[in-house]
């Protein structure tokens, strides 16, 4: 009897403990509920800015630090109107227009229904306006940014494929720089040399970038004129005067910025042209340059050159992002004993392999009378009164063909070079971010040994786990008890 009534003591005492512990858990439980409810709703009543993480791989929700200097340097309020129809927002746009209303309260975003408000968008384009299209105004200026600036798609006619990209950033930034901007920076581009038109995809960069360009002869006027943030010689197929050759060093000499993209030529070297590198102990070697070292060529093309990016503002951006331009068809450049006055600086150079070979007929084989590299094919060139000048040694590095073989970073190259030459450092080139996927191809066997490990073992292993956790505390409640 006696062991019958404490085992039904002891049975009672595990009750309540037992009822306790319950209780206990409860508590426990209502007092977590209680705080996950408050930090939800603390959380939902910050800005998704400060909640949302990018781990995108293209970092297709984050903004870049040029944009960051444009807005935070606002001094005027901005207005980005949203046309977009109730429930259709685009998600990656709603979440960029967040940062940027987090980021300046001179920043604000108006949604504006098409189905409320029909003629809303004719007062600032004739263009059919379709949804999540953007408009950005301040002061009495504003730009329209039409849904298909926002997500762009090229043809690759090369590949006969489409490439998707999201340039959602770089529009909205570029615009918010338009209105605001008192007076749009002056590039003046030389004629009357053979000069070809500049390349569809250079000149909508630069429009982009909100720089106004110019033409400009110096045959008919008795200076450069005082308003030009820049002078941008392009491709010349013929030499230029003497006159001119004073005009522009002068111009140099005096604080001014001077871009070129000269290369080879039917007339060889244009001797006054490439004088104004010769005043600064930079000679250009006659002929093309080929490259024999295979890490400094692209596509089996000798001609075609990789060179190496030396460090400098220009090159930083794309150095960092791996991105690597490609010179085609280039004058060699060689650097000697730079001037008290100016500093050199090779942007991009060859291998020691490289050589410079002159005449019509073009092999890739090094015969005697061919120059030696290594080669300098950009330099910059900066004077210790503000003048400056940046080279490239070929005429068409900028086409559209050898930029889309870049992957863009021709074009990014040459706008950086604007941007540092006008001082607009901010404005250097915001890039769009890729929407293609990339696909992880592995071998059928790899796929076998990953369906048998998910599907049959770590599931079986979990399971004995499971089994033997509930028998070992099964084992010790009864010796317990």
């Amino acid at each position: 009897m006696k062991l019958l009534e404490r085992l039904k003591a002891s049975q009672q005492a595990s009750s309540r403990i037992a009822m306790r512990g319950g209780s206990y858990s409860l508590i426990i439980t209502a007092i977590v509920l209680a705080i996950v409810i408050v930090v939800n709703i603390f959380m939902s009543s910050l800005p998704s800015a400060k909640t949302k993480f990018d781990i995108s791989a293209s970092k297709l929700y984050s903004i870049t630090s040029n944009t960051k200097a444009v807005v935070n340097n606002l001094t005027q309020d901005v207005t980005i109107y949203w046309i977009v129809q109730a429930d259709k927002e685009d998600d990656v746009i709603e979440n960029l227009l967040s940062k940027y209303e987090s980021l300046s309260d001179h920043i604000r975003v108006v949604k504006r229904n098409p189905d409320v408000y029909p003629t809303f968008a004719e007062q600032y384009t004739d263009e059919k306006v379709k949804n999540n299209s953007l408009v950005v105004e301040s002061g009495g200026r504003s730009r329209y940014i039409s849904y298909d600036d926002i997500y762009v798609t090229e043809t690759n006619i090369y590949s006969y494929t489409y490439n998707t990209s999201f340039d959602g950033e770089g529009a909205i930034t570029s615009a918010i720089d338009y209105v605001t901007r008192e007076e749009l920076p002056q590039l003046y581009v030389l004629e009357g040399h053979g000069e070809p038109g500049l390349p569809s995809t250079f000149k909508d960069q630069i429009e982009k970038d909100n720089i106004e360009v110019k033409t400009l002869s110096l045959l008919k006027v008795d200076a450069i004129p005082e308003d030009a943030a820049a002078v941008m010689i392009y491709a010349p197929s013929s030499d230029i005067s003497d006159k001119e050759k004073d005009m522009l060093a002068e111009y140099v000499e005096k604080g001014g910025k001077l871009f070129v993209a000269a290369g080879p030529t039917k007339d060889g070297v244009l001797e006054n042209l490439y004088g104004l590198l010769a005043d600064y102990s930079v000679k250009v070697n006659e002929g093309v340059v080929v490259e024999q070292d295979r890490e400094y060529y692209a596509f089996q093309v000798p001609l075609l050159l990789a060179p190496k990016m030396n460090y400098h503002e220009i090159t930083k951006s794309l150095i960092e992002e791996k991105y690597f331009p490609l010179m085609p068809a280039s004058h060699g450049l060689t650097i000697g004993q730079t001037p008290s006055n100016a500093t050199v600086t090779a942007l991009l150079t060859t291998s020691d392999a490289a050589f410079s070979k002159a005449g019509e007929t073009i092999s890739y084989q090094k015969e005697e009378g061919d120059i030696d590299g290594p080669f300098a094919v950009a330099v910059a060139i900066e004077r210790a009164l503000g003048g400056k000048i940046v080279w490239f040694a070929s005429s068409s590095f900028l086409d559209d063909m050898y930029n889309a073989y870049s992957s863009g970073a021709n074009v990014d190259l040459a706008m950086n070079a604007l941007s540092a030459l006008i001082g607009e450092t901010e404005a250097m080139a915001i890039r769009s971010k890729s929407l293609n996927y990339n696909y992880l191809t592995i071998s059928d066997s790899t796929a076998s040994l990953l369906k048998v490990l998910m599907i049959g073992v770590f599931p079986l292993v979990y399971l004995g786990a499971g089994i033997v956790v509930v028998i070992s505390r099964r084992r010790m409640h009864r010796e317990t008890v």
